[in-house]
């Protein structure tokens, strides 16, 4: 069991009106997995959580695609004074310990590095790197296997 299957039990939950196991199953991610991964939070088929998602942080109206991979110790959101909150695309890969904050939109096939601390938009098939994240490379050929 890990993050992500607490997660979407709870969010079925939610979705079908059944009261208090949203909240339960909030608390168990919290307390488990040291993770705040809010039922509202709209996350996509065939994403994965890194160890089981240990210490990640999600903004309560994020939206995660389909096909992302989370590494541990990700935050995406966090208390921004304006009124939108992170879109990650399908297929990105987000690195250990990153922070993806504000209102942004990181693009479709991209890699955001290690420990990167992203403030601006990223654009699709493109690697940032860095604290604040900067474009290390672009147009990143989109592997098929």
């Amino acid at each position: 069991m890990d993050a992500l299957a607490l997660y979407r039990a709870g969010r079925w939950c939610q979705r079908h009106r059944i009261p208090v196991l949203p909240r339960l199953m909030y608390r168990l991610i919290f307390l488990i997995f040291n993770s705040v991964i809010p039922m509202s939070v709209e996350i996509g088929e065939g994403t994965t959580l890194g160890y089981g998602g240990l210490g990640i942080v999600l903004h309560a109206r994020c939206r995660i695609g389909a096909n992302v991979l989370i590494a541990q110790q990700v935050t995406i959101g966090g208390r921004w004074p304006r009124e939108g909150v992170p879109v990650i695309e399908d297929g990105v890969s987000i690195g250990a310990g990153a922070k993806i904050l504000g209102p942004i939109r990181v693009g479709a096939g991209s890699r955001v590095g290690a420990n990167a601390v992203v403030l601006k938009d990223v654009p699709p098939r493109a690697v940032v790197a860095g604290v604040p994240a900067k474009i290390i490379h672009s147009d990143t050929p989109v592997q098929v296997s």
